[in-house]
């Protein structure tokens, strides 16, 4: 779950992760967002990323998102999950094709 400015930054941070092999794959959703930034509320259009990666991926997927995210703080949050086993065994194919 990583937020961004704009859904052109959110589509720029999920083909990069994808096509780097550290999501299988990013859906992306517009949100509205409150938060306290330097002293002041802020009000704020953002674009949500939802990342399907692995544990043993995360790590480096942060380190990747730190380096290339416009914000100052970007928000990134790993919500444990279960699914599918199908579509966990696409998502680990996916992460480990060369």
């Amino acid at each position: 779950y990583i937020t961004n400015p704009s859904e052109e930054e959110a589509k720029k941070l999920a083909k990069h992760l994808v096509e780097n092999r550290l999501a299988a794959c990013v859906s992306i959703f517009p949100v509205s967002s409150l938060y306290w930034w330097e002293g002041k509320l802020a009000d704020e259009k953002e674009f949500v990323t939802l990342c399907k990666t692995t544990e043993e991926k995360f790590e480096e997927l942060e380190e990747e998102v730190k380096k290339i995210h416009p914000y100052k703080v970007p928000c990134i949050v790993k919500i444990p999950v279960e699914s599918n086993k199908e579509y966990e065994d696409w998502v680990r194919k996916e992460l480990n094709r060369e």
